[in-house]
Order: structure tokens, then sequence, then C-alpha cells
């Protein structure tokens, strides 16, 4: 299994060593999403001893989601100028020491700057070059890999939570920072599995655009370099901004803002809630782990089914049935306050959830190909953060302000609900192919992720040795003589970023 092993042909592996990726994608998703969940264990206890209210509380959470998604773009630069492996070691250096800080702090000012700030840009730099290497090493099995890595989030939500509930009992919340700190550590030895998949066969096949079946693939797991010949340019894109101009991504870009508005906030108020609907604060704090128990079987199942030869062409319409169900959940349970009526809520909101983690970043996958996707996920995280610093803490500023939890559930439901209609109509819309047009296999209104994709994307790209505008060029230029050639860097307005 090293390096030096057998090679496949042109194409991801789908399976070998993948599978410790798929593992270690496993344990850096339930760290990026179940984390920010469970910190909100502790609210109470900082509430009472910074004697602030659940809305400033609530900033510590909304800080780490932002910075999750809010950074995608910078992360998305560093892996495609690093490489995966060591973006992930650093981010996840930048996690632990941010919640061991944090458990020194002082003032909410300084929880806001450590366990928001820096611990959710450590998480960032994990979360989004797992992705990446998982869609390198899954292609027919994409769906199932993307639905088994993201049953990581309600596993470890359903962990994590009552092990912060523990830690609070028996340590306080600066010793439940501490001991969280050192649990992000893991994020490390995640990173070190991120090797890159194995290169193509010794003489591969090359495709129309010129360029080795494999090529599109190997520039995401390290830098990306267009190979010129002798005395020509060589090239890296750090940032491809120009995917905004896709139909597709622009469709997913617009449902994912809204589905961020109210996505979280049932799951980050259900423990308050039901603590003060008089539900004893253990039992309140299991409720999250029931819905992570449904979510865990959810994630997998869902996946599966968006793999299906019938349904994957139409995976766009299974996300936006996700997000409706999901919404109608919020709706639906706005009025509950018996434990009973709070079990059955967190099991339909669990089952809808899961359907939507499984499914979002598959869709994404195929609407915009597997070249673009670093970064298209990029700002697609960006977009969201803006989202998540809106959603929840207008609601708790609701919550201080009303004394009521109804309007939060009704509010969070109709922008998630309002989110699965638009993603319907519009891929229904503006986005459903020519009748006579035959479709490209695992994809729906957006570039192919195959061979086609990475042919389609290089194709636009000019040969070695042409300009293209916007972005920063490095260019080689040949020094007289037989002495390496010195770069010439200049700058040009633009909207591509491009370095050596």
């Amino acid at each position: 299994m090293g390096a030096s092993g057998p090679r496949r042909g042109p194409g991801p592996p789908d399976g070998g060593w993948g599978w410790a990726v798929l593992g270690a994608c496993f344990v850096i998703t339930g760290f990026a999403y179940g984390f920010p969940k469970a910190v909100s264990v502790f609210f109470r206890a900082l509430m009472r001893d910074f004697g602030a209210g659940y809305s400033d509380t609530a900033w510590v959470s909304s800080i780490m989601l932002a910075m999750l998604y809010g950074t995608g773009p910078v992360s998305s630069i560093l892996v495609t100028r690093f490489g995966c492996r060591p973006v992930m070691l650093v981010g996840g250096l930048l996690a632990s020491a941010g919640m061991i800080l944090a458990s020194f702090a002082t003032r909410l000012l300084e929880l806001y700057l450590t366990a928001g700030v820096l611990t959710g840009l450590g998480l960032a730099l994990n979360f989004q070059p797992s992705l990446i290497m998982l869609g390198l090493y899954f292609e027919r099995r994409r769906p199932l890999a993307n639905g088994l890595a993201a049953a990581g989030s309600p596993v470890f939500l359903s962990a994590l939570s009552p092990l912060g509930q523990q830690l609070l009992e028996h340590f306080g919340w600066r010793g439940g920072f501490l001991l969280l700190g050192g649990l992000l550590l893991n994020c490390c030895a995640c990173g070190a599995v991120m090797r890159p998949p194995p290169g193509p066969s010794p003489r591969p096949r090359r495709d129309s655009a010129g360029d080795a079946p494999g090529e599109a693939e190997a520039h995401l797991a390290g830098p990306r370099v267009r190979k010129a010949p002798s005395g020509g340019r060589t090239r890296r894109r750090l940032l491809d901004v120009t995917v905004c101009a896709d139909r597709a991504f622009a469709v997913y870009a617009v449902t994912k803002f809204l589905m961020a508005l109210g996505l979280f906030v049932p799951a980050i108020l259900l423990v308050n809630y039901a603590k003060d609907a008089g539900v004893p604060d253990s039992e309140a704090a299991f409720l999250l782990s029931i819905v992570g128990f449904v979510d865990i079987v959810a994630r997998p199942a869902c996946g599966a089914l968006a793999g299906l030869a019938r349904l994957r062409p139409h995976v766009a319409y299974l996300f936006s049935l996700a997000l409706m169900a999901n919404g109608l959940t919020d709706l639906s349970s706005a009025r509950a306050r018996s434990y009973g009526a709070l079990v059955a809520f967190c099991i339909a909101f669990g089952l809808s959830y899961g359907m939507v983690g499984a499914l979002q970043f598959e869709v994404l996958m195929a609407a915009v190909g597997a070249p673009r996707f670093p970064s298209a996920l990029g700002l697609v995280l960006l977009l969201e953060a803006v989202a998540v610093l809106i959603g929840p803490p207008s609601a708790g500023r609701l919550v201080d302000a009303l004394k009521n939890y109804e309007i939060i559930f009704y509010l969070a439901g109709s922008e998630v609900a309002l989110a699965g209609i638009f993603m319907a109509v519009a891929t229904n819309c503006c986005l459903r192919r020519p009748r006579d047009g035959p479709p490209s296999p695992g994809t729906e209104g957006g570039a192919g992720d195959g061979e086609e994709a990475e042919a389609e994307v290089d194709s636009d790209l000019p040969p070695a040795g042409t300009e293209e505008p916007g972005g920063l060029e490095a260019v080689e230029v040949p020094s007289p003589g037989t002495g390496p050639s010195q770069p010439e860097v200049k700058m040009e307005p633009g909207l591509a970023l491009e370095s050596v």
C-alpha cells in the first residue's frame, strides 16, 4: 500500500487506500459539524460566569461555524498551493490550540478569538481538504462514500454532547474545554492519512484537451502545474472564480444560503429549549444524541439511495425534497413542549437533516465537476458563512427579547423549506437538459465529473505560453546561457488568481 506499490489505471481507485481516507473524512466531518453544536452544552455555565445573555454566548458557536465556512476560499488556495496533508496537519494544531487557550479566557471576547476564530479556522483547514481528497479516491461509489463520511457528524454529535455534559459536571467548563482541545489533536492523525491517490499508468492515454486523465485529479492533491515545453510557461490556477458564471453553481449557492439561515438553528437551541420547558439537564442533552442516532442511519442510507442508477441523475431533486422535509419538520414541531413531543421532533429532524447532510456535497460535485470542485466548495462555504452569522445570533436575540422559542422554529422552518422549493423550481426551469441531448452520468445541469469534465475544463485553459486576462500570472523568463530561469511576476486585474 506504499507509494511504490502497484498502480491502477487512470481515474479514481474507488477503494484501496481510499477506505482509510474515508475513515479520516468520517472523523474530520464529525469534528467539523458536531463540535460547534456540542459546545452549546456549556452555554448556561458561560452565561452564569460572564453575566452575559444567550445571544452573546451563542456567538461562540456562530463564529466557529462562520470560520468553518468563511475561510473556504483561503483553504482552497492553500490546498492548491501546498496540498491536502500539510494544510490538515496545521489545521489540527490550530483547532486544538484554540480550545486549550479558551480554557484560560476571562472575557467573552477572548472566547470569541480562541474557541471561535482559532478553533473554527483549524476545523476549516481540515474539513475542506478532506472532502477534496475523498473526491479524488471515489467516483463510481462517490454518493455512498459521501454518505458514509457525512455520518461522522451525527456519530460525533451523539457522543460529544453527553461527553460535554459529563465534563461540565466533573471539571467545569474550563476543564471541559481543555480536554476537548486535546481531543482535537486527532485531526492531525487524520491529516497524516491524506496521501495523494496513485497516479496514472506509465503510458497514460491522453484526452482531447491534451492532458492525461489523472492530471486534473493530481493537482488537487498537490499544487496544480500546467506542463509546458522547454522555454515555455508554468501556470497554476489557485482559485477559479469563473465557476460563479455556471448556472448550476448559482442555483446551488442561493439554495445553500437560504438553507444555512435556518438549518442549524433548531439543533443549536434544542438543549436550552428543552431545559426551559422543564426537562432535566441530562435528558435535555440526550435529545441531541437522539438526533445523532437517527442521523447515523439516514446519511449512509441516503448516500446509497442517491447512488442508484435511476436516482443519481436526479440527485438535485432528492436534495430539494430533503430540504422541504426538514423545513416542514421545524414548522410542525414549533409548539412541542413535552418530552415525548421533543423526542418525536428529534427523530423527524434527524432523518431529514441526515438526508441534507448526505446529499449537499454530492450535488455540488455533480453540478460543477471534480476539477472545479475545490474552488466551488470554497466559494459556497463563504456564502454559507454569511448566513450562519445571520441565522443563529438573530435567533438568540429573538429568544432574549420574546422569551419564546415558537417564532424561532417558524422562521427556521420557513427558510429551509423555501430553499428546497427554490432548488426544485430552479433545477426544473433553468437546468433541465434538452430531451435530445444524452445526460452525462452523475450530473444534473452542470459539467460531468469524470474524464469528460476534466477535458472540458482543461480545454478552456489556453495552451502554455499564451496570456489569459485576470489574476496573478507567473511567467518563466529563460535566462541567457544554461543558467536557471528567473521568475518574473506581473499583476493583471481580473477574477482568476494564479501564481507560480
